[in-house]
C-alpha cells in the first residue's frame, strides 16, 4: 500500500497497540476498571457515543450495566490509555447522551481522527462478530465471550480452549475498472436507491487468489476480461465483517460491458469530465469508503460531491 493512496482510506487508520498478551489475565476486566486512565467507548445498535468531533470517552464509573465488554487495547501515545467497549442495551444506552450523541461509523468515520476512527472499527467489527457467535459453529453449544472478548468459549469443561471460537474476517475485493480511455466503470446495484453508482466489488471465494477474484467478480457482474490487476491497498469495513481490498484493473480491448441484471442493473463509462457533469443525477460512494478512495485517487483529487451518501 502507498502511503499517499494508505491517508486517503479513513478506517485503515491506527493509533492503537491492541495489547494483545494482556488479554489472558483471568481479572482482566476488573483491574482496568480499578484503573484511573482506563476509558471505555460506549456502543449500542452500531453507533458510538460522541461529543463534538471525538467519540465520547467515558470512564468505567460513568459505564451502567453491559452486555458486553471488548478490551480493544492501549493508545499508542506516550500516555498508553487503556480502552474498552462496552455494548449497551437500550435501555443502558438511554442513561447516556444528555451532552452527547450516538453517531454511526459510515458517517463520521472520515471526520475522525486515527485513535477514534481506529478504536470505532475495531470496536464495531468485533461487537459485530459476537452477535453472529452466541453459539459455536462446531458444536451448537452456546459461547460466552473470554480473553477479553477475542475468543468465544463453547464449553466450561474445555479448559484447553479446543473449541474456542476466533473473530472472522471476510475479504472482499473492489475494483476500478478502466478502459483504454482512461474512463472509469460504474455500476448501479439492484439494493441501491435509484441513481447511486460505485465501483464493483464481491466477496473472495474458498481457493481463491484476490486477482482471481478481481477477474472472476468484474466477469460476473460487467460481462468483461480485466487484465493486471494492481493492488492499492486495503480498509476494514465492519458492516458487519469484511475487510476491503482495493485493485485497480484494465479492462481488454474490443468488449461491451453488460450487467447482470441481478446484482448489477446498469454499468457506465465516465470520463473525468462526464463524471463531474453527472453529479447530482449521480451519487457516488461516501468518503469513509474506501470506493471513494479509489476513484478520487483514479480522479487526481477530492471530488466535490454534496451528495455523496
Amino acid at each position: 500500500m502507498s502511503s499517499e493512496f494508505a491517508a486517503q482510506l479513513p478506517l485503515a487508520r491506527q493509533a492503537i497497540d491492541r495489547d494483545y498478551l494482556a488479554r489472558a489475565r483471568p481479572d482482566l476486566f476488573e483491574g482496568l476498571w480499578a484503573a484511573p486512565e482506563t476509558r471505555v467507548i460506549a456502543l449500542h445498535d452500531g453507533s458510538a457515543l460522541a461529543r463534538g468531533a471525538r467519540l465520547a470517552y467515558l470512564e468505567p464509573r460513568e459505564v451502567p450495566t453491559a452486555d458486553l465488554l471488548l478490551y480493544l487495547g492501549r493508545s499508542s501515545d506516550a500516555a498508553a490509555t487503556p480502552f474498552v467497549a462496552a455494548v449497551l442495551s437500550e435501555s443502558a444506552a438511554a442513561t447516556l447522551g444528555d451532552d452527547a450523541e450516538w453517531v454511526e461509523l459510515r458517517t463520521v468515520g472520515g471526520s475522525l481522527d486515527a485513535l477514534d476512527a481506529g478504536l470505532f472499527t475495531e470496536a464495531l467489527a468485533l461487537a459485530n462478530w459476537h452477535t453472529s457467535h452466541a453459539f459455536s459453529p462446531r458444536t451448537g453449544e452456546p459461547t460466552q465471550p473470554a480473553l477479553g472478548g477475542w475468543v468465544r468459549r463453547a464449553a466450561d469443561d474445555d479448559p484447553a480452549g479446543s473449541r474456542d471460537v476466533f473473530p472472522r474476517t471476510d475479504a472482499a475485493i473492489i475494483v476500478g475498472v478502466t478502459d483504454a480511455d482512461d474512463r472509469m466503470l460504474l455500476g448501479a446495484n439492484a439494493l441501491w436507491p435509484a441513481g447511486r453508482y460505485s465501483l464493483l466489488a464481491g466477496f473472495v471465494e474458498p481457493g481463491e487468489s484476490l486477482e482471481h477474484a478481481v477477474v472472476r467478480e468484474v466477469f460476473e457482474e460487467a460481462g468483461i476480461r480485466v487484465v493486471d490487476p494492481v493492488y492499492l491497498g486495503s480498509q476494514p469495513w465492519p458492516f458487519p465483517a469484511s475487510l476491503m481490498l482495493g485493485f485497480r484493473a484494465t479492462v481488454e480491448p474490443g468488449q461491451q460491458v453488460v450487467p447482470d441484471g441481478d446484482e448489477i442493473l446498469d454499468l457506465r463509462w465516465f470520463s473525468r469530465d462526464e463524471l463531474v457533469a453527472a453529479l447530482g443525477e449521480v451519487t457516488l460512494p461516501g468518503p469513509t469508503s474506501i470506493a471513494r478512495a479509489i476513484l478520487e485517487d483514479w480522479f487526481g483529487g477530492p471530488i466535490d460531491d454534496r451528495a455523496a451518501v
